[in-house]
């Protein structure tokens, strides 16, 4: 017997829907809309703040399509990602909570991993985390962080998160943070702390290293080969672990018919059945690219459950 896909509703970047306003209360209803109709988790990115270079290649041609380095406008809203998923956390129950980009170089790795733990034990153990590097040298020179170091800046906040989960009082000496008998209280709902998720274009060696040694899930950037799915898989062997211990993260892909229509919701399912036999479980779909109406989300969060269903 097929297991059901699980959908992840994406929030961020929906503001076709909201005429181009951060309507955030409207974004909770959304979720909690999600929940009803069977949704397995919310997804919401994040910026800090962005500069020119966001839209250095060119603002992307349909609205609804999803943003990517240097294709989006400088003026996109990016709310704070934690504070609008402890909303939903509080007026849901079983729903999913995906801060995905979490770009952790610009915070200071204690700060930053007590919000993580906060948002966790709030939603009693339903937080996953995909930390990341991002792409903008604008944010970076903003906020002071040198963006050379971005990799090696993730590297130590991972390394003293895993310290901050275990007992109290913690200590750490690194390239970038020092800091002695530091007492961590509370921590996260689990023991291990939130689930962690690596994601990205291509199989880069670090980020395979990453997922080796912290990884709960894995949500690439687009389709990854079958090479780079082996790699990964040879990486995680190497280390004792097995590539079914990651929850795989695919996506739907819309196709425009032109840069002022939705897109078909049918045909960007199409890939999923596929994805699955690939061991892909959850896949994200964002609901400004099927529907320009902000009161019609929960019947399209219940058609795309109709629709993956009859697909499994």
């Amino acid at each position: 017997m097929t297991t059901a896909p699980r959908m992840q509703l994406v929030l961020s970047e929906n503001w076709t829907m909201t005429g181009g306003r951060a309507d955030l209360p409207l974004l909770v209803r959304w979720a909690r809309e999600a929940e009803d109709a069977g949704f397995d988790s919310v997804m919401i990115s994040e910026h800090i703040v962005l500069g020119p270079d966001a839209g250095a290649n060119g603002v992307m041609g349909n609205p609804r399509d999803y943003a990517l380095p240097g294709n989006q406008d400088p003026y996109t809203p990016w709310p704070n990602s934690l504070m609008l998923l402890s909303a939903i956390a509080a007026v849901t129950e079983r729903l999913r909570l995906a801060a995905s980009a979490v770009i952790a170089p610009l915070r200071h790795p204690l700060l930053l991993a007590r919000e993580l733990g906060t948002l966790d034990l709030l939603s009693e153990g339903r937080l996953m985390v995909l930390p990341n590097v991002s792409w903008s040298r604008d944010e970076y020179s903003a906020l002071g962080v040198p963006f050379a170091r971005r990799g090696r800046l993730l590297d130590e906040h991972l390394e003293i998160w895993a310290k901050l989960w275990g007992p109290s009082p913690v200590s750490h000496q690194g390239e970038h943070h020092t800091f002695e008998d530091v007492y961590f209280e509370p921590k996260a709902h689990r023991p291990d702390g939130p689930r962690l998720c690596f994601g990205g274009a291509g199989m880069h060696d670090a980020m395979v290293r990453r997922i080796v040694r912290y990884g709960h899930a894995f949500n690439p950037l687009g389709r990854p080969t079958a090479e780079e799915m082996d790699k990964l898989a040879q990486a995680m062997k190497a280390a004792g672990r097995d590539l079914s211990e990651l929850e795989l993260i695919g996506g739907t892909r819309a196709v425009f018919p032109d840069d002022t229509s939705c897109a078909d919701l049918a045909q960007a399912l199409e890939s999923v059945p596929e994805q699955m036999a690939q061991g892909f479980t959850t896949f994200c779909v964002k609901p400004s690219q099927f529907t320009d109406d902000p009161d019609g989300v929960g019947s399209f969060c219940r058609e795309v459950m109709r629709r993956v269903g009859a697909l499994s």
